[in-house]
């Protein structure tokens, strides 16, 4: 794939998932916006600001002064997470009305601004919540933290869809990339194993992750796996992203206990 094909690909998948969440906001009643999401502390609407704040500064916005000391509260245990509070904060008394407004001018600007860069421009060096990276891997991890909150918002109001297409493609991908690290390091799966994710949809990816002095991902598992989990995607991301520890539905086969130790380590965001 071209270098153009490619930032074509990534801003197009991060721009349809922003219209995405713009439409399920725009059928949420205001009682919705209320409503607890399985991040601690944060309701629908705080779910929105934080979205909001992310853009808002890749816009070239500052961070609000509140004057609120946020460090003490028992969720925000970074300072990313702790940038991520003040723009909570600074929004939590908005109307819906006003944050849907505000989303659709932060993600309209920043369309705008993805469609107008060049390929040197988002080839470029940046800092990422991965370490340093490209401005267009920037891009990549926030199709996948747009994603996850379009998932965590539609968990919050019992209303499921979008689980398949480019963003959720993207926030497979970019959940694979973690893989290797919660086998070898988390999960501490032995030296010559193989754990194979099978996702049966709405996304279908059969992922392996093989020991072999270090875990990575390979193309495919030679043999029978050592392990094999058996799950849908959506479950896959909920679990990478932290969103749950419920895997009682995911079918196991091989080495359970290894199988267990796996499941029980795959959260790496939150």
């Amino acid at each position: 794939m071209s270098r153009d094909a490619d930032r074509k690909h990534v801003t197009d998948a991060l721009v349809g998932e922003w219209a995405a969440l713009d439409r399920l906001l725009t059928g949420l009643t205001d009682a919705e916006w209320t409503r607890p999401t399985c991040l601690p502390g944060w309701r629908v609407t705080d779910v929105v600001a934080h979205l909001i704040g992310t853009e808002s500064m890749l816009a070239g916005e500052p961070v609000p002064e509140t004057g609120v000391d946020v460090s003490a509260l028992p969720h925000v245990r970074n300072d990313i997470a702790a940038v991520n509070e003040q723009w909570v904060t600074a929004l939590r008394e908005q109307e819906p009305a006003a944050m849907l407004a505000r989303f659709r001018d932060v993600t309209s600007r920043r369309a705008e601004m993805l469609a107008g860069m060049s390929d040197a421009e988002f080839g470029a060096p940046s800092w990422t919540p991965a370490g340093q990276a490209t401005y267009g891997r920037f891009m990549q991890i926030r199709i996948y933290d747009c994603y996850l909150h379009e998932q965590d918002v539609r968990a919050a109001v019992g209303r499921p869809g979008n689980e398949d297409g480019p963003a959720a493609d993207a926030a497979v991908d970019e959940a694979a990339r973690a893989l290797g690290f919660v086998v070898g390091k988390r999960a501490a799966a032995p030296d010559g194993s193989t754990v194979l994710f099978d996702l049966t949809g709405p996304v279908r990816r059969g992922l392996a992750v093989k020991v072999d002095g270090r875990a990575r991902l390979v193309d495919g598992a030679a043999g029978e796996p050592t392990t094999a989990l058996r799950l849908p995607s959506t479950l896959f991301l909920r679990l990478c992203g932290g969103r749950t520890t419920a895997h009682d539905s995911v079918e196991v086969a091989g080495d359970r206990e290894l199988g267990r130790r796996v499941l029980d380590n795959l959260a790496f965001t939150i």
